[in-house]
């Protein structure tokens, strides 16, 4: 990892805790509100693919708002709940190990950065109501290409900024199929397992795997 010029971190999931939001909430959905979590990230997922696929882009908020909407109506949830649980999505906590992690990483010299699926009014608010506004030197968003993860025009965009070679890219992902997209597209990609999981066979294999993101510090 010596030519490492760039360290570039995923968003939902990798930074922040995509299940806090029904979790804040889990007093009104009862016990069922980490399968409905999971459900509602899956949908989420599972749609940015299939949009992608058919050229039919929606933002990634538009996206959040329509699987929860399938979300709230397969585990039969009070639709009262949909505007709180929108206005949770904005504010997910992140892990706890990140800010320490981050502002560790912010005195180094490597360009730090976000690659996210999210839209860039959504990743400025998560970074701002966590107090991380000061770590970034930008925040790339799906966005500027119209395409989901893990399509090669998103891992392009930092490459473009930078002017750098995708092996000067270190990047870090909870989320298997980001890790293979990106480690097939040239990064050096690190699989973030918070959950002792098992990789994807997707015809790459991390040579690096943390349980969190404390434990890169190790490795650069």
């Amino acid at each position: 990892m010596k030519n490492t010029k760039a360290i570039i971190f995923d968003a939902y999931g990798t930074l922040f805790d995509v299940n806090s939001a029904a979790e804040k909430s889990k007093e009104k959905l009862g016990e069922k509100w980490e399968s409905f979590a999971n459900y509602w990230r899956t949908t989420q997922l599972e749609y940015t693919w299939l949009r992608s696929l058919m050229n039919r882009h929606k933002d990634f908020w538009k996206i959040t708002e329509d699987s929860l909407d399938k979300s709230i109506k397969v585990h039969k949830i009070d639709n009262s709940l949909r505007d709180e649980l929108l206005d949770l999505y904005k504010v997910l906590k992140p892990f706890s190990e990140v800010e320490r992690t981050l502002k560790t990483l912010r005195k180094s010299s490597y360009k730090l950065a976000i690659l996210s699926n999210g839209t860039p009014s959504l990743l400025n608010e998560l970074v701002n109501s966590n107090s991380l506004e000061n770590i970034f030197d930008d925040i790339f968003s799906v966005e500027d290409v119209g395409i989901y993860k893990p399509d090669s025009k998103v891992y392009d965009i930092p490459i473009n900024k930078y002017k750098i070679q995708k092996n000067e890219v270190v990047f870090l992902s909870a989320n298997t199929w980001d890790v293979s997209g990106a480690g097939n597209y040239g990064y050096q990609s690190i699989w973030v397992n918070r959950s002792n999981n098992i990789f994807d066979k997707l015809d790459f294999t991390p040579k690096h795997e943390v349980s969190n993101l404390s434990e890169l510090l190790d490795l650069i």
